[in-house]
């Protein structure tokens, strides 16, 4: 793959129905430009839990309680990493009543934000303190997302995942690496992935909206990551 240069940051929200092949374009993305990170609020969350930190701490009650980490928490934990990598002034805060100082211009403070804004409402705070300034809305039909999962195997030990479409085992039913078997996961069934469907379009109708009317939301459909990823490539060459 050809490897590119940015002109200026780029902070990216990629949205799309599970199965739409998220991950597979941000990896994409930061294989050709280089300068992009990922930051994932669900990793910095595992993270700051295993450090035992003050913030983790507060995490783990909150999760061993069965709630729902708190918005603030989730923001301030990805304010302290884009702080740590100087993407952000140290001076922004949740709590200042001040107009957050804009973040780094610099190419390689560019970024894929994975996990967070899920919420219409969540975006809102995260446009107080770190303006977000693409968010790409991938659509891909029912039908092949639904034939993607049922064409879907999994090594259990490893994680690796298998598609009997587009990449196969190198022995049917078994891992390349391990020659072990493999198995579908149990959720990978019809009925439950319909539900998940829907329930993503009724969530993310408010968050797209949102970033409509921000007017940084582009829309890309195709039936595979390979038709998709091309289209993807020309606009952010575009933008960026």
């Amino acid at each position: 793959m050809t490897i590119k240069k940015i002109k200026r940051a780029a902070r990216i929200i990629l949205v799309g129905a599970p199965g739409v092949g998220k991950g597979t374009q941000a990896e994409r993305l930061m294989k050709r430009y280089p300068q992009i990170s990922a930051v994932s609020s669900g990793d910095l969350l595992r993270a700051s839990v295993r450090q035992k930190s003050p913030l983790g701490r507060e995490a783990e009650n909150a999760m061993k309680s069965g709630d729902l980490v708190p918005d603030d928490m989730i923001l301030r934990l990805i304010l302290a990493e884009l702080k740590s990598k100087n993407w952000l002034p140290t001076q922004t805060s949740l709590t200042s009543a001040m107009p957050a100082p804009p973040p780094s211009a610099s190419p390689s403070a560019s970024f894929i934000l994975d996990g967070f804004p899920r919420t219409a409402i969540q975006a809102a705070r995260l446009d107080a303190l770190v303006p977000i300034n693409l968010v790409v809305s991938l659509i891909t039909p029912v039908n092949i997302i639904l034939e993607r999962i049922a064409s879907r195997w999994v090594h259990a030990p490893s994680g690796r995942v298998y598609n009997t479409g587009f990449n196969k085992p190198r022995v049917a039913g078994r891992d390349d690496v391990t020659g072990e078997a493999l198995t579908q996961r149990t959720d990978d069934d019809e009925e439950t992935w319909r539900m998940r469907l829907r329930k993503f379009d009724e969530t993310s109708k408010p968050l797209l909206e949102h970033y409509g009317g921000k007017g940084v939301l582009w829309t890309v459909e195709g039936d595979s990551s390979d038709e998709i990823s091309p289209k993807l490539f020309r606009e952010f060459e575009n933008r960026f």
